[in-house]
């Protein structure tokens, strides 16, 4: 991804993480941004801490599971 310029930095370029789903479609409107190899190093220090696999495990059990849309058949009637 290509990032304007903003407050005297350059324009850069990004990788952007956005998870998809079996169709291919993103999952989120916005993923993560990336700008440097250093991010990607603070990132996973901070998704291979136990303690947010503990917290997430809390918020699941707290948090409503989502809906999944299913097909609703239409029967067809011939007249």
């Amino acid at each position: 991804m290509k990032m304007p310029p903003f407050r005297g930095s350059p324009t850069r370029l990004a990788v952007e993480l956005n998870p998809v789903d079996e169709a291919g479609s993103p999952t989120k409107r916005r993923g993560v941004l990336l700008r440097s190899s250093e991010e990607l190093a603070e990132y996973r220090k901070l998704l291979e801490d136990e303690r947010l696999g503990s917290l997430l495990k809390n918020i699941d059990g707290l948090s409503p599971k989502p809906v999944k849309k299913e097909e609703t058949k239409k029967d067809i009637i011939e007249i």
